[in-house]
């Protein structure tokens, strides 16, 4: 019986934040794969090794989490006033699935270095020594990032001291800014309450009628408080992922909350949608240990986030989530906010399961409506290997 050779695909692995994934040039791609469709689709499962029933993804490249099933197609962008074009994929580790809802805030970090690299920014805006500012288009939810990358002697700058809980090792701090990070650009979930208010019941069935802020920011996002499913906010991974019970009342809690906020029509439809929206809990500061050992003082942080990502608890925070903390957290009396004390507030510290994050918003009210100009926080983002990824040439 004859055999497809496989064909091999210039690729990147790289960390962003405390996520890695598998960036490509979008001219890189096989011609089929060039375009959105199944044969995309396709190449980007094997490319990860998906779908998987042992949950492993053995035969891929990634690392049957969450955090680790993640690629990202770049190209010059076709946008005014933009660099590069950024479009992530969610990979599912399971199913044959890949999400295309929403953006990744970690890998976020890592566009603007990979894109300098690629040649994919005009090299007049990279200075030799200092730091290029990077105007990402993000295709996926169409808004626009900006990425300050440090620069050295003409190349992006990639080790450093700076210190992100999640991550072992230090690297170069890299900013970002998501500008006018509510809603979708095609308004999709509506405002950034989809539902007008800032609190809402949400009737779970099976579970209870909850209250929850529902807000379109970074990501779209469920927050609800932690006390009024059991929890303390102090959870790790296994307190929850080790619990089939407690993840399947999440799940619900998503797709209900998904179908409250315009996302889907009937909660039937979360399956093909499980990068979004999110689902976390809040509660007030405590002391906790982190999951490296770290202690975690209750003086430390504002208040505690729980975030579940892909039907897991997530080991630290996504990076889409924690501007939509930041967000919720700077507008007084959603639950994030009075979990942190209540009151204005330009900025938030929390505390998640590898330690804690600062995250920082612009939020005003216009005409009764609240906005949010720009949410800031800070990543790093690292090279891990490149060259090329090999898949069977009849994978696509």
């Amino acid at each position: 019986m004859a055999h497809v050779p496989q064909i091999k695909i210039p690729a990147t692995y790289i960390r962003g934040g405390t996520s890695k994934g598998v960036f490509f040039r979008l001219d890189d791609l096989p011609e089929s794969a060039q375009i959105p469709g199944p044969a995309r689709d396709a190449l980007l499962l094997r490319v990860i090794g998906s779908p998987d029933p042992y949950g492993k993804q053995i035969d891929g490249m990634g690392g049957a989490t969450s955090s680790t099933s993640k690629t990202v197609i770049l190209s010059r962008s076709i946008k005014p006033e933009h660099d590069v074009d950024y479009l992530f994929g969610q990979v599912s580790i399971d199913t044959a699935f890949v999400d295309w809802s929403g953006n990744c805030g970690n890998l976020s970090a890592a566009v603007g270095s990979f894109a300098i690299s690629a040649g994919l920014v005009d090299s007049s805006r990279i200075p030799h020594d200092g730091v290029a500012v990077v105007r990402i288009w993000q295709a996926n939810i169409g808004k626009t990032i900006i990425a300050h990358v440090p620069i050295t002697h003409g190349e992006v700058q990639e080790t450093g001291d700076f210190e992100l809980d999640g991550v072992t090792f230090p690297a170069a701090e890299v900013q970002l800014e998501f500008m006018d990070p509510a809603a979708d650009e095609d308004g999709e979930g509506g405002s950034m309450f989809p539902t007008g208010n800032l609190v809402d019941d949400l009737v779970v069935p099976g579970v209870g009628t909850l209250k929850a802020t529902l807000i379109n920011a970074g990501i779209p996002t469920i927050f609800i408080q932690a006390e009024a499913l059991g929890y303390t906010g102090t959870e790790l991974q296994d307190a929850i992922n080790s619990d089939p019970q407690a993840l399947a009342r999440f799940e619900t809690i998503r797709a209900y909350g998904a179908v409250r906020m315009g996302l889907i029509e009937h909660v039937d439809e979360a399956a093909k949608r499980q990068h979004t929206p999110k689902v976390a809990f809040v509660a007030p500061p405590a002391a906790y240990q982190s999951s490296s050992g770290k202690a975690v003082a209750a003086g430390d942080v504002d208040l505690l986030v729980r975030a579940l990502s892909m039907g897991k608890l997530h080991h630290a925070m996504m990076g889409t989530a924690a501007v939509a903390i930041g967000t919720a957290a700077a507008v007084p009396g959603t639950l994030v906010n009075l979990a942190a004390g209540g009151g204005e507030r330009s900025a938030v510290r929390f505390g998640h399961p590898s330690g804690t994050l600062r995250v920082g918003a612009e939020a005003r009210q216009v005409n009764g409506e609240w906005t949010v100009t720009k949410a800031i926080m800070s990543r790093s983002a690292r090279v891990l290997m490149e060259g090329w990824v090999r898949v069977p040439g009849d994978a696509f």
